[in-house]
């Protein structure tokens, strides 16, 4: 434990990472509440693991709307030859996404408004040093934008294979150029399976309508124009 907590101080000594980020859809935001987790594709509908997805896909999750994310396409120059895009996306459907800074998120916030104009979209913010602490043994840490294709795949110094992502608690101790050795090279924070008791950690919930918010959240409730332009 008493490394878990040297490694967990270390990446969130900065003002700029105590906190970690979820962007998602407005729609979600129910079943998220209800369940009071953030939950993988794979933990949502184990099917999912066994189909690539050109289209955003909606399920019902405990009688609420649940919509996972399309599969952006990836170019073939970008992946590792001994690693599948299937395996890659499946071992990406296993695990829920954070953001380690404002600016991280924001960035796909905005690639994903680009890209679904007419999509809500809403951030959740999330203490920082208790979840990675509850959550050690079950995250790792990636130093690329892992679901997306580089704007020049064959110039890039690394290829998508499971080995970008870092366990947790061997932050530090393995030092290889396709992995984070300090906090700042920190860009996703990846959790396997599911975040439970979500609310223990919620700080705020941005969005455009607070009314969109479910209740019992909506205390939390700020514009999604503070955050972005904070």
């Amino acid at each position: 434990m008493d490394n878990a907590i040297a490694i967990v101080t270390k990446i969130t000594n900065s003002q700029k990472r105590k906190s970690l980020f979820h962007f998602t859809r407005v729609r979600n935001l129910p079943s998220i509440a209800h369940v009071d987790a953030l939950y993988s594709s794979i933990e949502a509908d184990p099917a999912f693991a066994n189909e690539g997805r050109a289209t955003r896909k909606e399920i019902q999750l405990h009688g609420r709307s649940f919509v996972a994310n399309a599969h952006l396409r990836i170019a073939a120059q970008a992946m590792d030859p001994n690693t599948t895009a299937q395996q890659f996306f499946q071992y990406l459907d296993r695990h829920v996404f954070l953001w380690p800074t404002r600016r991280s998120c924001l960035k796909m916030l905005e690639m994903y408004a680009r890209r679904e104009p007419g999509e809500a979209f809403a951030v959740l913010q999330l203490d920082a040093r208790s979840l990675l602490l509850d959550f050690y043994d079950r995250i790792k840490l990636s130093k690329y934008d892992s679901g997306s294709s580089p704007r020049f795949p064959g110039r890039t110094t690394y290829k998508k294979s499971l080995a970008m992502f870092l366990p947790l608690e061997r932050f530090e101790t393995v030092q290889q150029f396709q992995v984070p050795s300090k906090p700042s090279e920190i860009l996703e924070v990846l959790v396997e399976n599911k975040v439970t008791h979500l609310s223990r950690y919620l700080q705020a919930v941005y969005c455009e309508q607070v009314a969109d918010i479910p209740g019992d959240w909506r205390e939390f409730g700020l514009p999604l124009q503070q955050f972005m332009e904070q």
